[in-house]
Formats: C-alpha cells, structure tokens, sequence
C-alpha cells in the first residue's frame, strides 16, 4: 500500500512539474514609435515620459517620474550612450554609474525601464520607481490589464 501511495504522489508530482514552465522570451520587434505618456495615479504616483525610436535607434528620452510626495527620478537621452538595438534596446549612462535604460515591444505595449539607477532618484525611493509602458498604436500611456 505505501509503494502505491509513493507511486502515485510521484506521478503527481512529475505532472505538476511538466506544468510549470519558463516563461518564453519575448520575441523581437523593431521598435519605431513616437509616445508621450503622463498620468497620474490616486496614490500619487505619477510619469511624464516621452520617447522617440525609429528602427531601434533611439531619438528622444525624456523621462520624469514621482514616487507620491517622497521623490522623484529623472532620465534624460543626453545622459546615455546606446549600447545595443537587438533583442531590445540598451542604453548605459555616460557617467560610468552602470545605470542602464532598456526598451522592448511585447503585444500591445513598448516598455521603458530602468536597472541600477538609484542615483537620478531621489533617496529611497528606487525600490517604488516602475517602468512606464506605452500604447505603440497611439503613443499615449498603455493600459495595463
């Protein structure tokens, strides 16, 4: 009865694992779009972003974001050099920080984030500062579901 029972939580196991799976990368698009997203958020948060690629080069960043009353981040083109325009595009900051701004398309959506860029951010408040999404057929703000 026990080599039953171990049986059977095996195969369960073994079908749960084959559930679980690694999320597909997201598959490359060429990025042209001119977006201008600002919003606010009842909680206080709030964006004003605008970027221009055309072909995976990027024109325009001008990105300005606020953690509710707390802070704010700042990012700015003049401020980066591009680093890479396949799978997504990659920006470095001139400053040798390591900050790093990325771009990508996914169904219905560019998205512009950032990585290791506490210091254009406000003391404590990086942790809470998201990347902003735009809507590629519009060029406002995307809504996110």
């Amino acid at each position: 009865m026990r080599a039953i029972r171990n049986v059977s939580i095996a195969c369960v196991l073994v079908v749960l694992g084959s559930c679980a799976s690694r999320p597909t990368p997201i598959a490359y698009h060429p990025i042209t779009v001119d977006a201008h997203c600002a919003q606010h958020e009842e909680d206080g948060f709030r964006e004003d972003a605008r970027l221009s690629v055309t072909d995976n080069r990027v024109r325009t960043i001008d990105w300005q974001l606020w953690v509710g009353q707390r802070g704010t981040c700042r990012f700015s083109l003049a401020d980066f050099r591009q680093t890479r325009e396949k799978p997504q595009v990659e920006l470095l900051a001139k400053d040798g920080s390591g900050c790093r701004l990325f771009v990508w398309q996914e169904p219905g959506r560019i998205t512009l984030a950032h990585a290791d860029c506490e210091q254009r951010c406000t003391a404590g408040i990086y942790d809470e500062a998201w990347p902003v999404s735009f809507d590629p057929s519009s060029g406002g703000c995307a809504v996110i579901r």
